[in-house]
């Protein structure tokens, strides 16, 4: 007899994970939050690397079990979460690592129908991530060591992310950054979380990549740039513009200055609510229900964007294709730095000829072939439009094979002679001839009687 041989925790919870039934799946990402938070808050306690991969295989296929596009979104926000269970920064940094190396490793078995929910997944942990430093008062040392691990595990040149995972991460990274820390980040610190793209997109050689930072980091910077000056317009506005506050009595009336001095002697604490401040308070707040943050943007300072993606362009080691793109957003921040909005004059045909493709045009191509191949095997050909050269060159031909004597315009004598078919004479040839026949004759007598 065999005996029992007990598993360890991890891979324990790791199968509950991947059970079929949800209420066994919803079961384990209760214990497993649990068992973080228990085994984190001791001093010797803590995950190795590969106990943490062992936790995440599990999450991934309770991910994948999952179906209904709200139930997926649930149980992606309680994985992200799971992060904030971690007690101190270096266990959430390896969770997050973890993560990484786990989407990376099982990128290429994940079918089209369950694209979406994995790009939700990675969307919702990148939040929580950044909610992680918010927590921490956005510390330079945290900030750092998180922009590492993430350049490290996706758009490292040695890292072995799939492209559809770097893709996607500098699509949403702005995004999330903006959803969370909009209100709090200054220009400066914003620029220090775009740095590591600016060093990313001059040293690569992959142009995929390239193209991906240049789109999602900083043409996005460019796009939001009106948003982000107009929405700093309106903080200013605000604050210059705020109104005088009133103050109101008991009984609904307007306090005087001596009233107000008198409450104030006394202790009595004053009501500062005008009727501007209500409806500023429910506009907000109505705002802060519906959009979530949805709206916010962050603020660069695009001379100071320019000046860095100029430096790390400009180096001798930059690839030449690299250094041609990266200068064309150089001089788009630069003329956003001294007021100058960028105009679309494109048409949207062409910019939609330019952005579709080549690989789309070459299909095109190819099916605009086939259709021509297969109408000549089936002996139809498409009727020349009327009026054309095509249609008076046949009609031409026609003709003249219906009636061989009638000469176009403009063709010379011999033309005829030799489109004509060769056998018996025609009755114009006929009498040409009798007509030219006399003069030999005449001559011949000539000669015959000079003889005599």
């Amino acid at each position: 007899m065999v005996s029992g041989v007990q598993l360890p925790p991890e891979i324990q919870l790791a199968q509950r994970l991947a059970g079929n039934e949800k209420v066994t799946r919803d079961r384990a990402v209760r214990k497993l939050r649990k068992y973080i938070t228990a085994r984190t808050q001791r001093d010797a306690g803590g995950f190795t690397h590969d106990e943490l991969l062992k936790v995440w295989k599990g999450l991934f296929y309770c991910m994948w079990m999952q179906d209904k596009p709200l139930l997926q979104e649930e149980l992606g926000r309680t994985i992200a979460q799971l992060i904030h269970a971690f007690q101190n920064a270096e266990a959430q940094h390896l969770f997050i690592q973890t993560f990484w190396q786990t989407m990376n490793r099982e990128w290429i078995g994940i079918d089209r129908l369950r694209l979406d929910k994995y790009y939700l997944l990675m969307r919702m942990v990148l939040n929580e991530s950044l909610r992680a430093l918010q927590m921490r008062d956005w510390e330079e040392s945290h900030s750092a060591q998180l922009l590492k691990l993430l350049m490290t595990e996706i758009l490292h040149p040695d890292s072995q992310a799939p492209h559809g995972v770097k893709n996607h991460f500098t699509e949403i990274f702005l995004e999330e950054l903006a959803k969370v820390g909009a209100k709090q980040l200054t220009a400066d610190q914003n620029l220090k979380f775009i740095d590591p793209f600016c060093k990313i997109a001059a040293r690569t050689k992959n142009t995929r990549d390239l193209h991906s930072i240049t789109r999602g980091i900083f043409e996005t910077i460019v796009e939001q740039a009106p948003f982000a000056i107009e929405e700093l317009m309106n903080e200013l506005d605000e604050q210059e513009g705020e109104p005088e506050v009133a103050e109101l009595s008991d009984d609904g009336g307007l306090l005087e200055e001596s009233d107000l001095e008198e409450e104030e002697e006394a202790g009595v604490p004053t009501r500062k609510l005008t009727e501007v401040q209500r409806r500023g308070s429910l506009q907000k707040s109505e705002e802060g229900e519906d959009e979530d943050g949805a709206g916010s943007v962050l603020q660069f300072d695009y001379e100071a964007v320019a000046n860095r993606l100029f430096e790390m362009a400009s180096r001798q080691k930059t690839p030449s294709l690299n250094r041609k793109r990266l200068y064309k957003v150089v001089r788009k921040l630069q003329a956003l730095s001294a007021g100058i909005f960028p105009e679309d004059d494109v048409p949207e045909k062409v910019y939609a000829y330019r952005h579709e493709g080549r690989l789309e045009r070459q299909r095109k191509k190819r099916l605009l072939k086939s259709q021509v191949k297969k109408k000549g095997k089936g002996g139809k050909e498409e009727s020349p439009a009327p009026g054309s050269r095509t249609e008076r060159r046949k009609t031409r031909r026609r003709g003249r094979r219906s009636n061989p004597d009638v000469q176009p315009e403009g063709a010379p004598g011999g033309q005829r002679a030799r489109s004509r078919k060769r056998g018996k004479p025609s009755a114009r040839t006929t009498e040409a001839a009798s007509v030219v026949s006399p003069e030999p004759k005449k001559k011949k007598q000539r000669v015959h009687e000079s003889q005599e």
